[in-house]
Parts: structure tokens; sequence; C-alpha cells
């Protein structure tokens, strides 16, 4: 795996103080954006401009999908959202390992997996994130353990965020975990995987 460095530290979502601490450690990118299936071989480092704005070599509009580590669950412990120069990041860290994924643009109305429902999220455009076999919710353990405490709904502007309008989760239903992103335009993304804790990136080009 290519090894990525972050553009600059993760802002923490409104009310998640504590998802700072996870965003160390060593961060090796696996799989970039764009294109419609997960790249087929490592991409090269990331190369920031001189002016500090990273281009998102290999961004893209296009589905994105990646396959899962190994059969284990991926225990979903945190997200975070943060604005950077030239993208907004969101951030699914996992426990345990990383899943399966797919990341594409999805047209509304959103309903939430297993009832249904219907699910508000802020923007005029949105992405869906599906992660597969993963969850917020250990049922191994005993009773069972909450290992996702955080919120449902995270606000761009509380996270200063100005592509990302909101991240809302729509669905943890049968090991099939979905998170929804709102966006003010349709931009392009790119994914990253990351390890040391096991991370799901999705870049936005930001304005």
């Amino acid at each position: 795996m290519g090894s990525r460095a972050l553009a600059a530290p993760l802002l923490i979502a409104a009310g998640l103080a504590a998802l700072g601490s996870g965003c160390g450690g060593s961060e090796s990118g696996s799989r970039t954006g764009g294109t419609s299936t997960a790249a087929s071989s490592p991409p090269a480092a990331t190369v920031t401009h001189p002016s500090g704005i990273d281009p998102l070599e290999g961004a893209g509009t296009g589905p994105v999908s990646g396959g899962a580590e190994g059969t284990a669950i991926a225990l979903l412990s945190r997200v975070a959202v943060a604005r950077h120069e030239g993208y907004d990041r969101v951030v699914f860290g996992f426990r345990n390992a990383l899943p399966g994924y797919r990341v594409e643009y999805v047209k509304p109305p959103l309903y939430e997996d297993g009832s249904g429902d219907p699910v508000d999220v802020a923007g005029s455009v949105f992405v869906a994130v599906r992660m597969e076999p993963s969850s917020g919710f250990d049922a191994e353990t005993g009773e069972g353990e909450i290992v996702y405490e955080g919120p449902r709904r995270i606000s761009g502007s509380q996270a200063g965020t100005s592509t990302v309008r909101e991240v809302v989760r729509t669905g943890d239903f049968e090991a099939v975990l979905s998170w929804a992103v709102g966006l003010g335009d349709r931009v392009e993304f790119r994914v990253l995987t990351l390890e040391k804790p096991p991370r799901l990136v999705v870049d936005f080009r930001n304005h």
C-alpha cells in the first residue's frame, strides 16, 4: 500500500471531542476514488501544490468500491468531518478491520435500511456510503456492546465544511452499515483506506 499523510489534522464534529486522538498513527492509502471500481494498484503518494492545496489526484464522480479485508464484521467506532484546503473530509473509523465499501452518488428520496422510513439529509445532491460487513454494534460480546456512540447526524456547518452539508446514518442492519453525505453541489470525490487504526476516508472537492 502506498503511504499517505493527511493534509492537516482532522477537526472534530460537534459533540465528538474524543475523535481527534484516533486520527493519528500510520496512514496508508490503499485505493483512490473516482473510478467505477476500486483501483487495482496502489496509488502514487499525494502531491500537494506549493499553495498547500491537495489536487485530489484520481478524484471523480463515478462509483468507487472495494472489498473487505476479511470476514470479521468491521465495528464502527467514530465518524469525523473536517474542512481542509481543497477538500472536505469524512472519516469512518473502525475498531478492528476495514469493511468492503461502495461510495456513489444517489438520487433522493433516501430511505433507512430495514425500516424503509424516509430520511431527510441537508443538501441538494447526495452520496451514499455503504459498508459491509460492518456495524456500530458488536453482537458477539455477551449481551452485545454499542461501539459507535456518536451522533447519527453531523452538521457540516458545525464542522466548518463548505461542500459537505450533513452526514447522516441511514442504516445499520444485518451487518450492512449505511451513511449518506449531503452536498451543496455535485463535486469530484476521492476514497482512501487508512490503517492503524482502520479508516475509510472520503474527500470531497470544496471551494
